[in-house]
């Protein structure tokens, strides 16, 4: 098997957070049919699960975080600034809050940060890679 990411997040309703997360983009793989987890895809090598408080509690004894805490930021990279824009956009429109800190525009990258219906921290982004070799800097 290949090296890949699942991130595991626990979710107050797994089929609010799963449309949450189509409309930013995922897709959500149906070998989970139950109320308990949903698999949701960004990419080959990047998977969410999200699972039900209930499920996660049968995984760890550590606690929830509340959802104003940021236990970390997912980054996801988009193709374009418009594509982040839309992010966003989607995550308010959807259950979620978008630019819970302030916009970045560095001129080679932009980022919005958004939070899921749960306050999990996700940050859309996009980076012109050769603009920040050659040292096009707005920042």
């Amino acid at each position: 098997m290949s090296k890949k990411i699942f991130v595991s997040l626990p979710v107050t309703n797994v089929n609010a957070s799963r449309a949450f997360y189509e409309s930013l983009g995922f897709k959500n793989d149906p070998r989970f049919p139950d109320e308990t987890a949903a698999w949701m895809v960004w990419s080959e090598d990047i998977n969410f699960m999200l699972l039900s408080q209930a499920k996660w509690r049968t995984l760890t004894t550590r606690p929830i975080p509340p959802s104003t805490s940021s236990e970390v930021m997912l980054a996801l990279s988009l193709d374009s600034r418009d594509a982040v824009d839309a992010m966003a956009n989607a995550a308010a429109a959807n259950g979620g809050q978008a630019d819970i800190n302030p916009i970045e525009d560095h001129g080679f990258m932009y980022t919005r940060d958004l939070a899921d219906p749960d306050g999990h921290a996700v940050g859309a982004m996009w980076m012109d890679a050769a603009a920040m070799a050659a040292g096009d800097r707005a920042d």
